[in-house]
């Protein structure tokens, strides 16, 4: 019994998109898988990425992920090449790619990716179809925040 090892208490969670939160306003929200070569996994591992400033763009009937960075590692192969930026396919069901080409065409929406994270040992990415946020909107939600904040605070210090 004492010979069973112990199981890491990670979660799934890879990357956070912070930004796209704060400059959109989010309607819909898909979970797509990705196609990534082998030094790109590992580097998602050591948690060595940025998507803060990727979105989504089309070719065909295919959606890619574009401008996110995925850093090597400094052990990498070298007979491989590594692109940190390189566009990443992202693996949809041909309804939802439709579904989202028709949404960003005709009402002007754009496809952002919010998260990273493992299922099982896949890594999959949470995109979202938003539209943008002016500065009056981004001003409210920082006030919304700090009003949530400010009641709990005294909800808190009500109940001692």
């Amino acid at each position: 019994m004492a010979d069973k090892k112990a199981k890491k208490s990670q979660s799934g969670t890879i990357a956070l998109n912070k930004k796209a939160r704060h400059d959109y306003f989010i309607d819909e929200k898909i979970e797509a898988g990705m196609a990534l070569q082998g030094w790109e996994v590992k580097a998602l591992r050591a948690g060595r990425v940025n998507i803060s400033d990727g979105y989504v763009i089309f070719k065909g009937a295919e959606m890619f992920l574009f401008g996110s960075i995925i850093t090597p590692l400094d052990v990498a192969c070298s007979y491989v090449v590594c692109d940190p930026q390189r566009t990443r396919k992202l693996l949809l069901h041909e309804k939802e790619i439709a579904k989202l080409i028709g949404a960003v065409k005709r009402k002007g929406y754009t496809i952002v990716p919010l998260a990273l994270y493992w299922k099982g040992r896949n890594v999959k990415c949470e995109i979202a179809l938003v539209h943008g946020k002016k500065e009056y909107d981004k001003r409210d939600s920082l006030k919304q925040e700090d009003w949530k904040r400010e009641k709990a605070r005294i909800m808190k210090h009500s109940l001692r």
